[in-house]
């Protein structure tokens, strides 16, 4: 399926050239399995590790998964202007993209991959206008997303109703990016990603 996309796309970047994927969307619409896909088929892709307040959960590594820091740090951060973008996700929990770790990717001479959500991605865009690219991944519909959700098991009525309201809030900036994937078909919503990035990674 991938045998179509030239994997060497490193000897194009230069530092003007320092790129920035955003993949967006809201939660259950398919934007980590897309993103995975992504990152196996460009090797130029480098995924970008958010820094947040919440505590680490079962195997997740710090540096590897997230950067796990105190809600002081992640303030004074804030304050230093830090952060590319961040906010506060949940009622205490804060989650943000530092700079220096996208300085840390292109210093690889890689383009950062940022799976983050709808708010971020506007302000990634905004600071970085030249040389971004966002996709949105739409679900085919917002009762469509509501059945995924409760297919997972593992959340209240309550809280999928709170995700499936901020699904339809998070859907009506979707204008706001460069590219929409309705993803109601997951390997043709790769293939769609993957010719998309293609020809970004060769602009």
């Amino acid at each position: 399926m991938l045998n179509n996309f030239d994997k060497n796309h490193s000897h194009f970047m230069s530092v003007k050239h320092q790129k920035i994927l955003i993949i967006t969307a809201p939660s259950g619409a398919g934007k980590t399995s897309i993103t995975k896909f992504l990152m196996d088929a460009f090797p130029v892709l480098s995924f970008s590790v958010s820094a947040t307040t919440r505590n680490a959960r079962g195997a997740e590594k710090d540096g590897e998964d997230y950067y796990f820091i105190s809600m002081d740090e992640f303030k004074s951060k804030i304050k230093q202007k830090e952060f590319a973008e961040w906010e506060m996700v949940y009622e205490g929990k804060y989650y943000g993209t530092l700079k220096s770790e996208l300085k840390r990717i292109w210093a690889l001479e890689k383009v950062p991959v940022l799976d983050i959500d709808v708010k971020g991605a506007i302000h990634v865009q905004q600071q970085y206008p030249e040389n971004t690219l966002s996709i949105f991944i739409d679900p085919p519909s917002v009762q469509e997303l509501k059945i995924r959700l409760l297919s997972r098991g593992t959340e209240t009525a309550e809280s999928i109703q709170a995700r499936v309201n901020k699904a339809s809030y998070e859907i009506s900036f979707k204008n706001n990016f460069d590219k929409i994937i309705v993803n109601d078909n997951l390997d043709k919503a790769c293939v769609s990603a993957a010719e998309i990035v293609s020809i970004f990674l060769n602009s």
